[in-house]
């Protein structure tokens, strides 16, 4: 009996000094790789001032984030206005090269433009672990991603989704044959029962995709220019339903101030936007876009804005922080509160603010099954020609392979 407590003793001793052990070395572990993570800060010296450009307009949201930002890091961070889409990409080519103090360390652009600033040399890419890519919606980080490489983090998505009125349709239609047949007996009573403008080819995008098409095949991640999948079998097959709508006399003429004022006067009964316009009116419905007749969900095009470090700064490990910190969780929804842009973040389905809100909830669905537009140069090629060749299927009635063939065509002439 003396024997069998003591061996009894001895193994209890044993086990708890393997486990003490063990604990100390998942402990010492964790301190070696805290101190690494100390190391690679501490290898560029932290900067009095970072500066930042923000698109116009967006400034004030984004004043609360840095000010908790210089507190942490006791960095100072040095903001200004631009507009977005030419003004900041002509300044940073302008004053990126020359060094003279002016070059922003951190800038905002559409994930449409990264292609074309990476190859100009204006961006460089960020490097940050996996924790922090896996912390948004994968279509949103393929949209920052260039030849393998992540060149900025999304601060904001947005996407088109099915706007209605309630005096008109009860609730949206699950269905785009549901709707369909909705139109038609709307025209009977002299209102249009929807509008989108598939005569231009972002809108009619959803449409072919959802069908099969595509624009540039996807190759493990990579963009094939030279594979064109807009003439498809699946991108006639959508161009010939929205081609069957315009047949039946069912989309209402006219730009875009003169359909939402169709739509006010309970003329229209619903439409295809992002909705931001409507967000609060009275009787408007939000929801995602019907489904397709082949039962798949629309595919429609999803548009990114993110941040970015540039290839000037000094600074990149805290230019890449300050990226960071801009785009984290807590962050993103406060931007949100001021803006009412959507962010990317995974965890906006969680998020109260977002699944109380109509608009933002309909977004957040809808963008589970929207398409980046490519990033890549080549795309600037494909606008032209899809946009006419829409114009021909949907208002001169040509045959929808023979316009799409003209224009993958006119798209590879002009690459």
């Amino acid at each position: 009996m003396k024997k069998l407590i003591f061996h009894l003793f001895m193994s209890i001793v044993l086990i708890a000094s393997v486990s003490a052990c063990g604990f100390s070395s998942d402990l010492e572990n964790k301190v070696v790789k805290e101190n690494k993570k100390k190391e690679e800060a501490s290898d560029e010296e932290k900067p009095e001032k970072l500066i930042i450009w923000e698109e116009e307009g967006k400034a004030e949201a984004l004043k609360p984030v840095i000010e908790a930002f210089e507190k942490e890091y006791g960095i100072k961070v040095e903001l200004e206005e631009l507009e977005i889409a030419t003004e900041m990409y002509e300044r940073l080519r302008r004053d990126g090269p020359i060094g003279n103090g002016k070059a922003p360390d951190v800038v905002t652009f559409s994930h449409e433009k990264v292609g074309q600033i990476v190859k100009e040399g204006l961006i460089q890419e960020v490097k940050v672990n996996d924790e922090v890519v896996n912390a948004f919606i994968e279509p949103s980080i393929r949209g920052e991603t260039y030849q393998d490489k992540i060149f900025g983090l999304p601060k904001s998505v947005t996407t088109s989704v099915f706007i209605y009125n309630k005096k008109l349709m009860a609730k949206a239609p699950e269905t785009m044959n549901d709707l369909y047949k909705m139109t038609k007996k709307l025209r009977k009573g002299n209102v249009h029962g929807y509008y989108a403008k598939w005569n231009d080819f972002h809108d009619s995008f959803g449409v072919m995709a959802g069908m099969g098409g595509y624009i540039f095949k996807d190759k493990n991640g990579k963009l094939d220019p030279f594979e064109i999948g807009l003439n498809n079998d699946g991108a006639i097959k959508g161009a010939a339903y929205i081609q069957k709508w315009y047949r039946a006399g069912l989309i209402p003429k006219g730009d875009k101030a003169a359909i939402e004022m169709l739509f006010i006067q309970g003329n229209l009964a619903s439409f295809m936007s992002d909705g931001s316009s409507f967000t609060e009116r009275k009787d408007t419905g939000i929801a995602p876009m019907p489904e397709l007749p082949n039962g798949q969900p629309m595919k429609t095009i999803m548009k990114i804005k993110g941040w970015h470090v540039t290839a000037f700064t000094k600074h990149p490990y805290w230019s890449t922080k300050l990226v960071e910190y801009l785009t984290n969780d807590d962050n993103a929804m406060k931007r949100y509160q001021i803006t009412g842009e959507i962010p990317a973040n995974k965890s906006i389905k969680h998020n109260a603010a977002i699944n109380e809100n109509e608009r933002a909830q309909a977004l957040s669905i809808q963008l589970q099954y929207a398409e980046p537009v490519p990033n890549i140069p080549e795309m600037n090629k494909v606008w032209g020609p899809m946009n006419s060749a829409m114009e021909e299927i949907t208002i001169q009635k040509v045959k929808p392979k023979r316009a799409l063939d003209k224009a993958v065509k006119t798209i590879k002439k002009e690459r």
